[in-house]
């Protein structure tokens, strides 16, 4: 349909479609605000978005006969979530339409947990909200809490019900007054969108299962291999350790069901508008709990196509944005995080106002470890020059740990430009965090190593990756002062490059690998749980608030960390431009927002530095710089001198 009849279509669609919206606002009005209000609030956001939103679903669903209705429906539904609304989001709404770059803020310090293993449930982790502050956090990602499949549930991500909490944690009462806490103790509440599957025993797939038409086509089912067969042509293995293939045959329904991850994780069929539907009720009840910023899980697979990869496909990219567009108009302050782990080149295509906001940056996580591993910054600094920076409005999320497990996710060609080659190179790094290359400080394990390709990723506490077990283990107190300076510059670069700092709770107590999971079954084979300890709250009295310990050096050092980074308004947003710095050894940057300036110089080695500073002055710096640590001068006169590990903040004198 050409341009401007899409333009005229989506006009007509409004017209057609707002008494409808005015009979919901009129029925559902309350006391608290006038119909007025609410009308004039809604007719500016339908202004604003509707041609966007009516055209992307138009995109997706306009080949169905009966589009109109599903566009009606979608639309309902949006309206009666945002009716729906608690007066603080309704009002937090408001504020967030007038500062829409909230999310871009230095002062964003992020943190992740699972609430079972950090504080046992919701109740217990209101009461650490202190301990958040604390520490600096202003964001505060909680891994998936919804009720999940008994046994094995891929940590959380085989969703059974995404409106109820696991009783284990609390209720969806606890959940909003968690929020609630958060909200006005200035930390914003992240939540997982899991919405590319759900368990097999979400209420969908039972339906499914007991032969419901509707429910059946939620889902992609097929009664032979015949299409499954077709598909799996030009599809990988995510888990090739746990089972072979995309598709699980289940006996009940004698069909063959699509299962990307894990044969209890059923993809949903987003080529059927009414998913589309259901899936934005459940985002947009998300929203209303309290929720200010959603991580989108595995983004790259939503959607399926014969004879492609079904990854990163155009229409994963419309689905998106079309519920990036619904929630302009019915939740306006929440925000997308995008978690693509993909080639470098894909990750930056989720990323935009209108698609997700915020991505996890897991590039930079990747050659982090790498230079810690080389002690060399050619390949990061390759990668930063031309990927660091983004579009105007979006930001990264960066983080050293995660959840997750470290796969190597630097691009082959950047590898190839610094002389690298590829796969020789993710072969070293992985014998090197397996401690299998002579001289590595590191203790991680593998994760998913395919014996057929060879491919690996790790596992393991940032603290045992960078030394500090190995250390601990050969009780010697060089090995230890290293590794924790080496985490101090990792975490410093992680601060400072652009974008939102995101650590893995405990990670500020330098945890060291748990093995205990290997005693439980259901967590036996996935080795992501060697890094997912529970939380030693005597240890943080023990160590962490002992001054003089490791641990307490550790975590002062982050604490600085975040504190400084929030006093740095350079620090906002992502826009970095690489400064000269000849030495291998060492990263050079600097962050500039408006007039404020801060140059960044990291040494990634045991050894001390040498860099000339006088390539600096070309770049219109200034002559003198102050470091806002320690209060060293340096001038761009000459050479510096860095320690080894030794991080510089260096502001204008």
């Amino acid at each position: 349909m050409p341009e401007f009849d899409v333009a005229y279509e989506a006009a007509r669609s409004l017209r057609r479609i707002r008494p409808l919206i005015l009979r919901r606002i009129r029925e559902s009005c309350s006391s608290r605000f006038g119909v007025e209000q609410w009308i004039e609030t809604v007719d500016a956001r339908l202004a604003a978005h509707w041609p966007r939103f009516f055209g992307l679903l138009h995109r997706l669903y306009g080949h169905h006969y009966d589009f109109f209705y599903y566009l009606a429906s979608i639309t309902l539904t949006a309206i009666d979530c945002w009716l729906e609304r608690p007066d603080d989001l309704y009002e937090l709404d408001l504020r967030r339409e007038n500062d829409p770059g909230w999310h871009l803020s230095e002062r964003m310090v992020g943190g992740s947990l699972y609430v079972d293993r950090f504080a046992g449930d919701l109740a217990k982790l209101r009461e650490r909200i202190p301990y958040f502050r604390k520490l600096g956090l202003t964001y505060l990602h909680l891994m998936p809490l919804f009720a999940v499949r008994p046994g094995n549930n891929d940590g959380g991500y085989a969703i059974s019900d995404y409106r109820s909490v696991d009783p284990r944690l609390g209720t969806s009462d606890d959940l909003r007054a968690l929020a609630a806490d958060l909200r006005r103790a200035g930390i914003s509440l992240v939540l997982d969108f899991v919405f590319n599957h759900t368990s097999e025993d979400h209420v969908w797939a039972l339906r499914a299962q007991e032969g419901d038409r509707e429910h059946m086509d939620y889902y992609h089912l097929y009664e032979d291999r015949t299409i499954p067969d077709q598909y799996e042509r030009t599809l990988r293995e995510i888990f090739p350790t746990v089972r072979r293939g995309n598709f699980t045959w289940h006996a009940g329904m004698q069909r063959w069901v699509w299962t990307t991850f894990n044969s209890f994780q059923w993809d949903l069929k987003y080529a059927n508008p009414e998913v589309f539907r259901a899936m934005a009720a459940e985002m947009l009840f998300l929203a209303n709990t309290g929720v200010e910023i959603l991580r989108l899980d595995a983004v790259a697979f939503i959607w399926k196509q014969l004879g492609t990869s079904c990854e990163n496909l155009p229409e994963a990219h419309l689905l998106i944005q079309a519920f990036n567009a619904l929630c302009r108009i019915a939740a306006p302050g929440l925000v997308f995080k995008s978690e693509a782990i993909v080639h470098p080149d894909e990750v930056v295509r989720y990323i935009g106002p209108g698609e997700c906001p915020l991505s996890y940056n897991p590039a930079l996580m990747a050659l982090l470890w790498e230079s810690a591993a080389t002690r060399e910054t050619r390949l990061l600094k390759q990668s930063l020059g031309h990927r660091q920076n983004l579009p105007p409005g979006t930001g990264w999320v960066n983080y050293l740990r995660c959840h997750d497990d470290v796969g190597w996710a630097f691009a082959n060609a950047d590898a190839e430009t610094v002389g690298i080659r590829p796969a020789d190179h993710r072969d070293f790094l992985n014998r090197f965090y397996t401690g299998r290359f002579e001289g590595s400080f590191a203790a991680g394990v593998p994760f998913q190593h395919n014996e057929d390709t060879g491919d690996m990723r790790i596992s393991g506490a940032a603290a045992s990756l960078a030394g500090l077990e190995q250390a601990l283990q050969k009780n010697d107190p060089g090995l230890a002062e290293m590794a924790l300076r080496r985490l101090r510059v990792l975490y410093g670069v992680l601060c400072s490059v652009g974008g939102i700092p995101l650590i893995f709770l405990g990670e500020e107590w330098a945890v060291l690998n748990d093995y205990s999971y290997l005693a439980d079954p259901d967590k036996a084979g996935d080795s992501r749980w060697i890094h997912r300890p529970k939380a030693d709250w005597k240890l943080y009295a023990d160590e962490v608030e002992q001054a003089g310990t490791l641990r307490h050096r550790h975590f002062e050092g982050l604490r600085e960390l975040f504190a400084e980074r929030k006093r740095q308004p350079a620090l906002q947003g992502t826009a970095l431009r690489l400064l000269p710095a000849e030495n291998g050894h060492v990263l050079a940057f600097l962050r500039e927002h408006a007039s404020d300036r801060l140059a960044v110089l990291a040494n990634f080695t045991e050894r001390d530095q040498v860099v000339d500073l006088r390539g600096w002055r070309a770049q219109g710096l200034a002559h003198y710089f102050r470091d806002v640590f320690t209060g060293r001068s340096v001038s761009t006169a000459g050479i510096v001198e860095l320690a080894p590990y030794e991080l510089l903040w260096l502001a204008e004198d």
